[in-house]
């Protein structure tokens, strides 16, 4: 059986690649890449945390399909707008969206 403490450290590099690439990035899709990321190391912690303290309990699993669920809305709503940003500009470098002007 694999330990508690090692879906904790994989999910911790997860979350800090994921916060990394949304930081550092200058590409728009990138950044939502990113934070895809650190949402799946939050699925990876409720999945673990679940299995390791009471099983009986759906509460882990339960939470983690409503933070795939929002990830998918956060996803589409996202890229929909990275797609009308790109129409009006022809950028999604995100340094380059500074102003609501058009």
């Amino acid at each position: 059986m694999i330990p508690l403490t090692w879906y904790l450290v994989f999910a911790a590099a997860l979350f800090c690649i994921g916060a990394f690439g949304a930081l550092a990035r200058r590409n728009a899709v990138a950044v939502l890449m990113g934070v895809e990321l650190m949402l799946n190391a939050v699925n990876i912690n409720l999945i673990a945390f679940w299995r390791y303290t009471d099983v009986g309990q759906m509460t882990g699993q339960l939470f983690a399909v409503f933070v795939i669920t929002v990830a998918a809305a956060e996803a589409a709503v996202g890229l929909a707008l990275f797609i009308a940003i790109y129409r009006q500009r022809k950028t999604v470098n995100v340094e380059e969206l500074d102003t609501m002007k058009g």
